[in-house]
C-alpha cells in the first residue's frame, strides 16, 4: 500500500523586528512643566463649604467678576460687620452676613412664609396633644417657627420662618413693629372705654394699652374693632378687652407691619420675596435708630487703667524722685465702707452674761 501524503509544513512566520526606544528630548511625565491653566496646576482647596468673596457677590447678582472685585478692594463689601478688602476670602454664605454698601446680600438659607392661620391651629412647634401645628401647614424640609403668637382660637396672619434675628426684630417691644387686627367683641362699647384702651388697662403683669382703636361697624349685639399694638403679649387682647367687660368673639390679625393676607384663605401660605423681608427689617431698625456696632474685646491698651501709672510702681515727680504718700486715705477722698463695714451692721453689742 502508498504511503498517505503529508502535508507540506507551513514556513514559520518571522518574528517581527524589535523596535527601537527613539530618542526624544522630551522629559519624562514626571518632570515635564505643566501648563498654569491645567487642574493639576492648581492646589487643591479643602472642601469645607467655603467660596470665594467675589464668587459669592457675582452669583447673587451684584455684578461682574471683576466688578466684585474692585467693590471689595475699594472697601464696600463687609463680612458680619467687618470691611474686608482682600481678594480671595472665602466666606460661608449660609452662615454669614454679607453686606455691599451696608444692604444684606440674599442668604439662600433664611427663608421667610406669610399664613393665614385657620382657627384650630396652634402656634408651637412642640404639642404633646398632636394638635395640627402651623409649621405643619408649609411644606418643606426646613427647620421653622412661628414670629409671635396667635392663640389656637384666633386667626390671621402669621410669619413662618428660620430666620431668629428677623424674628426679634418683628417680636422685640424696642423696634414697636405694628400688628393690626380685627376683634369682635360682645356688646357694644362706650367711647369710655374706647379710650380706656389707648390709656392702658391694667393687668396682672403691667399696664398694657392699645396704639390705635376704631370702631368698623356696630350691630344690635355685637361691634367690630379695628386695633393695632406695637407689642405682644399672652392673649394680650382678650385680657384688655374682658377687663372692661367684652368677651371677645372673633380675633384675625390682618396685618404686620406693612404685610397684609391679601387674598390668601385660611390655610394658605406664600413665600416673601428678599424685596419684602428687608422692608420688614428696615422699619424695624429705623424705629430705633442705626443699630450700634459690637464692641471689640477689650485689649490692653482699652483695660480700666488704660494710659495708668502700672500698679507697683511708685509714683515719681517730674524730676524722678519718689513722691510719699500718706499711708491713710487724705481728706478730699473719704474711704468708701465696704461690704462689711460697720456702719450698716451697727456698733458691736457686748456678749451678754
Amino acid at each position: 500500500m502508498p504511503a498517505p501524503s503529508r502535508r507540506p509544513r507551513r514556513p514559520a512566520k518571522a518574528a517581527p523586528p524589535k523596535r527601537l526606544p527613539r530618542s526624544s528630548s522630551r522629559p519624562p511625565a514626571s518632570n515635564r512643566p505643566r501648563r498654569p491653566g491645567s487642574p493639576a496646576a492648581l492646589p487643591a482647596l479643602p472642601d469645607d463649604g467655603l467660596e470665594r468673596l467675589q464668587k459669592v457677590l457675582a452669583a447673587a447678582g451684584i455684578g461682574s467678576r471683576r466688578a466684585c472685585e474692585e467693590l471689595i478692594t475699594t472697601g464696600r463689601v463687609e463680612v458680619d460687620r467687618e470691611v474686608v478688602t482682600v481678594l480671595g476670602t472665602r466666606v460661608d454664605p449660609l452662615n454669614q452676613q454679607i453686606r455691599v454698601d451696608g444692604e444684606r446680600l440674599p442668604s439662600p438659607s433664611r427663608v421667610v412664609y406669610l399664613l393665614n392661620k385657620p382657627v384650630g391651629v396652634v402656634t408651637t412647634n412642640y404639642d404633646p396633644s398632636g394638635r395640627p401645628r402651623v409649621v405643619d401647614l408649609v411644606p418643606t424640609d426646613r427647620r421653622l417657627f412661628p414670629i409671635g403668637r396667635l392663640d389656637r382660637t384666633s386667626e390671621g396672619l402669621i410669619l413662618v420662618t428660620n430666620d431668629g434675628e428677623l424674628g426679634n426684630l418683628l417680636t422685640h417691644p424696642r423696634y414697636g413693629v405694628e400688628k393690626r387686627y380685627l376683634v369682635q367683641v360682645a356688646g357694644v362699647p362706650t367711647p369710655e372705654t374706647i379710650e380706656s384702651l389707648r390709656q392702658g388697662v391694667a393687668l396682672s403683669e403691667a399696664t398694657v394699652h392699645a396704639k390705635r382703636v376704631t370702631v368698623r361697624s356696630q350691630h344690635k349685639q355685637s361691634t367690630v374693632l379695628e386695633m393695632v399694638l406695637d407689642e405682644g403679649r399672652n392673649r394680650e387682647i382678650r385680657r384688655m378687652l374682658a377687663a372692661l367687660g367684652h368677651k371677645v368673639q372673633q380675633l384675625k390679625r390682618i396685618a404686620v407691619g406693612d404685610l397684609t393676607l391679601g387674598n390668601l384663605l385660611p390655610g394658605q401660605w406664600r413665600r416673601l420675596s428678599w424685596d419684602e423681608i428687608e422692608k420688614l427689617r428696615r422699619s424695624a431698625i429705623d424705629a430705633v435708630g442705626k443699630l450700634p456696632p459690637p464692641r471689640p474685646p477689650r485689649g490692653r491698651a482699652q483695660g480700666p487703667r488704660a494710659g495708668r501709672r502700672p500698679l507697683g510702681r511708685p509714683a515719681t515727680s517730674s524730676r524722678g524722685r519718689p513722691v510719699e504718700r500718706p499711708a491713710g486715705p487724705g481728706p478730699g477722698r473719704p474711704r468708701r465702707p465696704g461690704k462689711a463695714s460697720s456702719w450698716r451692721k451697727g456698733p458691736r453689742k457686748p456678749p451678754a452674761d
